[in-house]
Formats: C-alpha cells, structure tokens, sequence
C-alpha cells in the first residue's frame, strides 16, 4: 500500500467526525468490497450482504463523533459487520419459528378440514393487505417485519423522524388485524 493510501486513511478519521460526507465516501471506497466479501462469506445471498455493508456505514457515520484519530478503523467496521451478520441470522431464525408456529397454529385451531384454513392462502393475504398499504407506510413496514431494521435505522434511511415510523408500524398492524379477524388470526399480530 502506498505512502498516500496511509496518510489518506490517518486523515479520514479527523474528516469524518467533522461531517465530511467525502471522507465517508474514501472510507466505502476502501472497505466496502471487503466487507461485503466477509458478510457474503456467511449469509451466502447477495442482497443481505449489501445490507450488511450499509448497515456498517450508516452505523459508522451516527458513530463518528466517538471515534477517536487512534481508534482501530478496521476493527470497528469488522466488529459491526460482524454484530450485523448476527442480527440476519436471529431474523432469518425467528422468521422461520413464526411462519412454523403460523402453520401449527392454522392446523391446530382447525377442526374439520373443510374449515382447515390453507397456509398457503393466508400468506398470499397477507402480501396481499401488505401492497394494499400506502407507500410509506408499505415500506416502513417492509423494512422493520421483512428486513428486521430498528426503528432509528428506518427513520434514517428514509429521513423521518422515529415516532412516524412508529406511528406507520402501529397503523400498518392495526389494519393487517382488521382485516384478518374474519380469518381467526387477530391474536397472532397483537
């Protein structure tokens, strides 16, 4: 690596924590293709693992007023992608759990199989309610059910405050609720 690379990267760190979007930029330029190489290494799809790697920037960028010119860089970003790589695989776990308990559930609250409510069916309802939702609120919820982002994250990427998308989460459940009581399914979204 050459002299200017190190320098550049002893220079970005003082950037960053004063805002500089530029320096933010360098440091993707740097590191992005290797993160996205350790994420996919474990998650093995490509779409969580650019999620991974932005999910290491964004956090990166809300962290740089603590990070210090002697701080170990690499370490951090390695560290967060590695948390973040744990959060996909706990999602994709009780992701899996809630579809299992959805289906045992269908099945065990089914007495007769003309009333036995197909799986199938239900999931397709609510995809369904789910594009039914407004815009917004559509991809709030999208991105806080299906992609398991917080909150804070979700007001940050799509720059509204966290108490809209709280607010957007809370509607989207009332209305899945609504009209899903016909189908016995309310207690499941409380």
């Amino acid at each position: 690596m050459s002299l200017r690379k190190i320098m550049d990267k002893a220079t970005l760190i003082p950037q960053l924590r004063n805002g500089n979007k530029q320096a933010l930029n360098e440091l993707y330029t740097l590191y992005s293709k290797r993160l996205y190489g350790f994420a996919f290494g474990y998650l093995k799809l490509e779409e969580d693992s650019r999620d991974v790697v932005q999910e290491v920037f964004v956090k990166l960028w809300s962290s740089r007023n603590e990070l210090r010119e002697e701080s170990n860089l690499e370490a951090f970003l390695f560290t967060v992608a590695r948390n973040t790589i744990i959060s996909v695989f706990r999602k994709r776990i009780s992701e899996k759990e809630y579809l299992s308990q959805l289906h045992l559930m269908v099945v065990k609250n089914s007495s007769d199989t003309e009333k036995q409510v197909d799986y199938q069916f239900l999931e397709e309802k609510v995809q369904q309610l789910i594009g039914a939702l407004p815009e917004q609120r559509k991809r709030v919820y999208l991105l806080s059910k299906e992609k398991g982002y917080s909150n804070k994250l979700i007001a940050e990427e799509l720059q509204i405050s966290v108490k809209t998308v709280e607010d957007h989460i809370t509607k989207a459940r009332k209305f899945l609720k609504e009209h899903l009581k016909e189908y016995g399914f309310l207690s499941l979204f409380l």
